[in-house]
């Protein structure tokens, strides 16, 4: 039986539990092997879990703080058994999620006090930005809300034929302007005819490129102060998206954009192709920055908000 309680519909948790199965596979296949013949926690069953966590993406300075914090429980308790080590780690690691997750949202919200609420969502090609924007903007037309795209990401022309498509699919607006336009006169445009429908979500898609990281903040910087001439406090969330199956490689990225510009949120994608949904927790502790989104699925609907309860709950069900 669960440790927490379901908050989530049957359908999303099951598209959630099937999402994590590689990587809750493949942690338990190494969890079992560190622990094999022991039982109870001691220095090498420790040593061997620490190797468990870090070659599960979970990251080295992470996975040193989920240590430490099983190291102060075996002192208090000398005959800790390994059969607890799993709902040990499980309370640990969610414990270390509710230091950055406050809330415990289930669904697409957004706050109503701000409209055109603004998202600017940036991230590396091919990480999966455009479909998820696609998929917010469904998920927050679903609710009744009025949503409009922007195409600032002009350094590609697939970049605006990908995002016109998914325009197209959920039928919202979408402005745009040619390949090499100015992006942030695109951001301009878009906000100008958000405010006059009176629109309720902006998701303004940004360059995903990150040859020149000093480009990149000229760029994103430039973007920000030409919404503020229409929207005083855009953009409200600044969405980095990761491709969770990178693993390492998500770290690295993460590391790049929070250098370049303020992020307030983070959607990690691709989680059901991979082993590595370990990414999640190591990224949300070290930039201590929410995980808001994730991807669990190719399906329209398999954009997730993300639960710190109901992740480790799938992640850790046996």
């Amino acid at each position: 039986m669960s440790l927490f309680k379901n908050i989530f519909s049957k359908q999303k948790k099951e598209t959630l539990d099937k999402g994590l199965e590689k990587s809750k596979t493949t942690f338990f296949g190494k969890l079992s092997k560190a622990v094999a013949g022991k039982s109870k926690v001691d220095d090498e069953v420790l040593d061997n879990l620490e190797e468990v966590l870090v070659t599960s993406d979970v990251g080295v300075d992470t996975t040193l703080k989920i240590i430490d914090r099983i190291e102060g429980r075996v002192s208090r308790d000398k005959y800790l058994g390994t059969e607890e080590l799993n709902a040990i780690l499980r309370e640990e690691i969610a414990g270390l999620l509710s230091e950055t997750h406050t809330g415990e949202d289930t669904d697409f919200v957004i706050p109503t006090d701000k409209k055109p609420y603004v998202i600017m969502v940036v991230g590396v090609n091919g990480v999966g930005k455009t479909t998820t924007i696609g998929k917010l903007a469904h998920q927050f037309k679903n609710q009744g809300l009025k949503v409009v795209l922007g195409a600032a990401d002009t350094f590609r022309a697939a970049a605006i034929d990908q995002l016109e498509v998914w325009a197209d699919r959920v039928d919202v607006p979408i402005i745009k302007q040619k390949m090499g336009s100015d992006p942030a006169s695109v951001a301009f445009d878009t906000l100008n005819s958000a405010v006059a429908d009176n629109a309720d979500v902006v998701l303004v898609d940004t360059a995903g490129r990150l040859h020149n990281k000093v480009n990149l903040m000229n760029e994103l910087t430039k973007v920000k102060r030409v919404m503020q001439k229409v929207v005083p406090d855009a953009p409200h969330d600044v969405l980095l998206v990761l491709d969770g199956s990178t693993g390492q490689n998500a770290f690295e990225q993460a590391k790049q954009f929070t250098k370049a510009t303020e992020v307030t949120s983070l959607a990690v994608t691709k989680l059901d192709g991979t082993a590595k949904g370990g990414v999640v927790i190591g990224i949300s502790d070290q930039f201590q920055i929410p995980v808001k989104y994730i991807g669990v699925g190719e399906g329209i609907e398999d954009l997730q908000v993300f639960n710190k309860y109901e992740f480790v709950d799938s992640f850790f069900k046996v």
